[in-house]
């Protein structure tokens, strides 16, 4: 799937091109560190949940992009096998709005968004990958 494939639908696109895009953005990642998040699941909703968003304290959905679930590499022990898996959550329509006000590609900016969750997979909190950027 290419980028320009959006230009020219007159449809928005759908869960499951947010989903190949974020897949097409794993498979670019280096072998070394996509081999440490091969058991995280990635799946794109439209928004997050309530519940979510009210933990959070966002009131806004649309501002909430991307949501790493899980624990942190840094983190992890052996009694921790055995829960759920970790999960890098994408909201399509908050990526949609973003992609809408800034023009750039979708693959680049779902890309960006992927490559952010990661990061909290990795132990980076958002000061942390600010300072990176």
């Amino acid at each position: 799937m290419t980028h320009a494939k959006f230009l020219d639908r007159l449809v928005a696109p759908s869960l499951d091109d947010i989903e190949a895009l974020a897949l097409q953005a794993l498979a670019e990642i280096p072998e070394n560190l996509r081999d440490k998040i091969r058991d995280v699941v990635i799946r794109a909703e439209e928004f997050a949940d309530e519940e979510t968003l009210s933990h959070m304290g966002i009131e806004d959905p649309f501002t909430l992009t991307g949501l790493y679930r899980g624990v942190p590499l840094k983190d992890k022990s052996v009694i921790d096998s055995g829960g759920l898996p970790d999960m890098i959550h994408l909201y399509r329509r908050p990526i949609l709005d973003e992609w809408c006000e800034t023009g750039g590609a979708l693959g680049d900016l779902v890309r960006e968004v992927l490559i952010h969750e990661i990061g909290h997979h990795f132990g980076f909190s958002d000061d942390d990958m600010d300072a990176l950027e």
